[in-house]
Parts: structure tokens; C-alpha cells; sequence
């Protein structure tokens, strides 16, 4: 089993975590967003992508996202968590709170979106009806409460496209869609995992509240001072995924 982790690249700063290496890969969708890092973690194979490139130059809406998710593949990936900062919408989901999402709505638009899309012998569809495996997703629920890091299980993700953050107005509407977190890069890196058969999860760090739900504009200070936080209870997360498939 190995598991591949998407997001920034500090994710590596896990405690224990052994660097094996690094690979660059071309897939037949262009280039990943950067070299993958590979790593090993109480026998667990890990393997390690900066979502935005390494330095963090890549905006959402810019992501090779069909790149990133094939070359996991290629790499042997059996199974995907994509860690992401977002926006808190519901009243659960304040500043440095982590929450493991259950369902998404797709506001992105003219993203590459399938692996299905030219030269097909036939129209491919797939199920998307739970975005996130079930499996996947409780596991990391119950490795949460192992380790005793608080998340909220459950919520509904909003993909927006970015790289702007979003209006008070459709922050309104979202809400009123149902959405409890509001991020740039849930989709369509979900979708392709499924299409590839990869089982796939999400963890969300809230950065800030968004428009109009916190008081006053959203400041990168305040973003970066939740992230500390929320980050660090992510990385502490993500080795106690690992450790409670690993019996460790």
C-alpha cells in the first residue's frame, strides 16, 4: 500500500518521516505541479506532492491537476489524501479548525477536468455520488480520535476558481447551497482520483472565516497565523493515519 499526499510542502515535516527521494515525471497529460518526494513511515510507503510547485507559484485555477493525479499512479499510489487551506462558512468551521468533508460542489469552471475527454472509443461516466471514499475518510475520523486532535466529521466542501478570494454575495449563495467550507482546489482533483480508481479523502484546514461570515476584510496575516496552527494539527493527523494503518 502507498499512500500519496497532496498539498503544501511542508507536509513533509512529519516526525519519523525517512526521505527516500525524489522523482520528475512527464505524463501524458504535461508536467506535474513538481517533483514527487517519496518518503517511508513505519514500513507505510508515502509519496509527496506540492500541489501549488515547489516554491508555491502554481494559482488554483493553473494546476496540472490531470498531470498530478496520473502521475500518482504511474508511481503506484493505492491512495490519496488531499490536504487544502479553506474558508470556514459553517458555524463549525472556524479559523485553525479541521474538518474531513463529506460531500463537494463544484463552482470551478474551465478546468481540465477528465482523463476521458479526447480520441474515446466510447463516453466514460463515473459514480461520484460519495466524492470522498467512505473507507479512507473514516480512517483518518478514527485516527483523529486516537491521537486525540480534534476534527469535525463531515461538511460540504465549495470549490470556487479562484485565485480571488470569493464575495460576500456568493459566499450567501453557497451557503444557502448547503457548503460549510469554502476552498480553490478540491476539484477536480477528487473526480480524477475516482476515475483513476484511486481512492481519495480530503482534509481541510481552516484559514479564516469567509467573506462576510468573520468581521472586517481577510487579511493574509490572519491566514497565515490559523494555518500555523491548523497546519500542524494536519501534519499530526496525517502520521496517525499512517501509524493506525500500519499497527504502529
Amino acid at each position: 500500500m502507498t499512500l500519496a499526499i497532496i498539498g503544501g510542502t511542508g507536509l513533509t515535516q512529519i516526525e519519523q518521516l525517512n526521505i527516500t527521494g525524489q522523482r520528475e515525471l512527464e505524463t501524458p497529460f504535461g508536467a506535474p505541479s513538481a517533483p514527487y518526494v517519496l518518503g517511508e513511515l513505519n514500513g507505510q510507503s508515502l509519496i509527496f506532492l506540492a500541489r501549488h510547485g515547489n516554491p508555491h507559484r502554481i494559482p488554483p485555477h493553473k494546476i496540472n491537476y490531470r498531470a498530478n493525479i496520473w502521475g500518482l499512479k504511474q508511481l503506484g499510489a493505492t491512495e490519496i489524501i488531499g490536504v487544502a487551506a479553506v474558508g470556514g462558512i459553517g458555524a463549525e468551521m472556524g479559523p485553525a479548525r479541521i474538518a474531513i468533508p463529506e460531500q463537494l460542489i463544484d463552482y470551478s469552471y474551465g478546468r481540465e477536468h477528465s482523463f476521458f475527454a479526447d480520441d474515446l472509443a466510447h463516453v466514460t461516466h463515473i459514480d461520484f455520488t460519495e466524492p470522498y471514499t467512505p473507507s479512507l475518510r473514516r480512517r483518518i475520523v478514527q485516527a483523529a480520535a486516537s491521537a486525540g486532535i480534534e476534527v469535525y466529521d463531515g461538511g460540504v466542501y465549495g470549490c470556487t476558481q479562484g485565485p480571488r478570494l470569493e464575495t460576500v454575495a456568493e459566499i450567501k449563495r453557497m451557503a444557502n447551497d448547503g457548503c460549510d467550507l469554502v476552498g480553490m482546489t478540491g476539484m477536480p482533483e477528487a473526480a480524477l482520483a475516482r476515475e483513476l480508481e484511486i481512492p481519495y479523502a480530503n482534509i481541510s484546514v481552516v484559514a479564516n472565516w469567509a467573506a462576510g461570515i468573520g468581521e472586517g476584510e481577510i487579511t493574509m496575516a490572519e491566514i497565515e497565523k490559523n494555518l500555523l496552527t491548523g497546519m500542524s494539527n494536519a501534519i499530526a493527523l496525517l502520521q496517525a493515519t499512517v501509524l493506525s494503518a500500519t499497527g504502529g
